[in-house]
């Protein structure tokens, strides 16, 4: 029968997953920096145009 789930004998062999599992999670990371910054931009931008419409009214 084979064996479910598979834990080697020699360590080493996860150091190829976890460089992978790093670089995806500073991936994500960045990802969701850069979302967040640009999402506070924009905010910015929208309320100085709800400002300028408002003191046009």
């Amino acid at each position: 029968m084979m064996e479910f789930l598979y834990f080697p004998e020699d360590k080493t062999e996860y150091i190829p997953a976890v460089i992978s599992l790093i670089i995806f999670m500073i991936g994500a990371f960045a990802t969701f920096y850069l979302i967040k910054r640009a999402s506070l931009k924009e905010e910015k931008r929208l309320m100085e145009i709800d400002e300028k419409n408002k003191s046009n009214e």
